[in-house]
C-alpha cells in the first residue's frame, strides 16, 4: 500500500510540474501572438491526438495524447504554408520581424518570469532561511579541535566582524588564505577569542569539482533563523536568486561540454518524476524550489540555438535580420532535421540513464 502511494505521489507531483511549465511556457507564446493580433489555431497541452478540448473563438484548446511537451500553432507558422490575401495581417509569417522573435521568445522568457514568481512567493510566505553560526561537530585533529572548539559553541565574531550566518563565517575564513585568524565565540553564557590557523585542504564542491581552500574544521548544525520580509523585498531576492540560478545553471552546463562534470548525471522524464515525487514528500516549500529551478532549465534549454527549439527559430530570425531576407526553406528544414535528430539523440541518452539508475541505484552510465 506504501508502494502505491509513493508511486502515485510522484506521478501526480510530475503530471502536476510539468503541466505548469508547459502552461507556463505555451501561454507566454499565446499571449504575445494574441497581443499582435496574429490568428492562434491551436493551444495543446501534450502531442498527438486530441483527447479532449473546447474551441473558443479562433482557438481550439485542447489536451493531447503524449504529456511531454505542448505547442500553440499559429497561422502562417509553416514557412511553405500559402496564407489567402485576405488574412495576411494576421498571419504569423507576415508579421514585422521584431514582432516574431518577440513571440518566440516569449515561451523561455514566462519560464524565467514564472522562477521569478515562485521565488517570490517563498521569500514572502516563508522568509528568508538562515544556517546559524552554531558549529554541528568539529573534526577531530583539526585547527578547531586543537584550539578547544566544541559542538554547539556559537562564533559571533571573525577578526572583528560579526558574523550571523554560516555564510558569513565560511567567507571570511576562505578570505583569511590560510593566515591565523581570531574568533570570538559563545559557549552558554561565556564568551572567549580564540587563536588558529587554517589549514589548506582539498575539497569538492558541489559541482564535483576539486579545489584547495583554507579550513579551519567545523561543520554547521541544523539549527536555521527565518527572517521575514515585506514583498517589496520578496521580489528583490526572488530576482536575486532567479539571476544565481541561471549562472548556475550556465556554469554546469560548460562544465558539462567541457567534461569536468560527467554527463551520467543528467537526467531525463524519469529522473526528474523521482525527484519531483522526493520533493513532494518534503513538502511545499521544496516543492515550489523544485518548480522554479526545472522552470529555469526549461527557459534556458528551448534558448539554446538549435532548430526545433525556440532559440533556433531566433538564430533563423536573427539571420534573416544580417541577411535582409529569410533562409531558404530548404536550409530551414534541413537544419530542423539535424535538430530534430539531436533532441531524439539526448532523449534517448537521459532515458537510458534513468533507467541505468533505476537498475544499479547511485548509479549513472556505465
Amino acid at each position: 500500500m506504501e508502494a502505491i502511494w509513493a508511486f502515485s505521489r510522484t506521478l501526480l507531483s510530475f503530471v502536476v510540474s510539468l503541466g505548469i511549465l508547459i502552461f507556463i511556457h505555451e501561454f507566454g507564446h499565446f499571449l504575445i501572438a494574441k497581443i499582435f493580433k496574429v490568428k492562434v489555431e491551436r493551444f495543446s497541452l501534450g502531442f498527438g491526438p486530441r483527447l479532449f478540448g473546447k474551441k473558443v473563438g479562433d482557438t481550439d484548446y485542447r489536451v493531447s495524447a503524449f504529456p511531454l511537451g505542448g505547442y500553440v500553432k499559429m497561422l502562417g507558422e509553416s514557412p511553405d504554408e500559402e496564407i489567402p490575401e485576405d488574412l495576411q495581417r494576421v498571419s504569423f509569417s507576415h508579421q514585422p520581424l521584431r514582432k516574431r522573435m518577440s513571440i518566440v521568445a516569449a515561451g523561455p522568457i514566462s519560464n524565467l518570469l514564472l522562477a521569478v514568481f515562485l521565488y517570490a512567493l517563498i521569500f514572502g510566505l516563508f522568509g528568508l532561511t538562515k544556517t546559524t553560526t552554531d558549529i554541528g561537530s568539529v573534526t577531530p585533529d583539526s585547527p578547531a579541535a586543537s584550539a578547544g572548539l566544541k559542538a554547539d559553541d556559537k562564533v559571533l565574531e571573525v577578526e572583528g566582524t560579526p558574523v550571523k550566518e554560516w555564510s558569513e563565517l565560511s567567507q571570511l575564513i576562505q578570505d583569511s588564505g590560510g593566515k591565523p585568524i581570531h574568533l570570538k565565540v559563545l559557549r552558554g553564557d561565556e564568551t572567549f577569542t580564540v587563536v588558529l590557523t587554517p589549514e589548506i585542504k582539498e575539497t569538492q564542491t558541489i559541482l564535483g569539482e576539486k579545489v584547495s581552500r583554507p579550513l579551519i574544521g567545523i561543520v554547521a548544525s541544523n539549527n536555521i533563523i527565518v527572517e521575514k520580509i515585506n514583498p517589496l523585498e520578496a521580489g528583490y531576492y526572488a530576482v536575486s536568486q532567479t539571476i544565481g540560478m541561471i549562472k548556475l545553471t550556465f556554469v554546469v552546463l560548460g562544465k558539462l561540454i567541457s567534461g569536468t562534470i560527467s554527463p551520467r548525471t543528467l537526467a531525463g522524464p524519469i529522473g526528474i518524476a523521482q525527484m519531483s515525487g522526493e520533493v513532494a514528500k518534503a513538502g511545499p516549500l521544496a516543492f515550489l524550489s523544485f518548480l522554479a529551478l526545472l522552470s529555469i532549465n526549461l527557459g534556458i534549454l528551448n534558448l539554446f540555438p538549435i532548430p526545433i527549439l525556440d532559440g533556433g527559430h531566433l538564430l533563423f530570425f536573427s539571420i534573416e535580420a544580417i541577411m535582409g531576407r529569410p533562409l531558404s526553406i530548404r536550409k530551414r528544414e534541413l537544419a530542423q532535421q539535424v535538430g530534430l535528430f539531436l533532441l531524439i539523440a539526448l532523449m534517448v541518452f537521459v532515458f537510458y540513464n534513468d533507467i541505468y539508475r533505476l537498475v544499479v541505484p547511485g548509479q549513472g552510465l556505465p
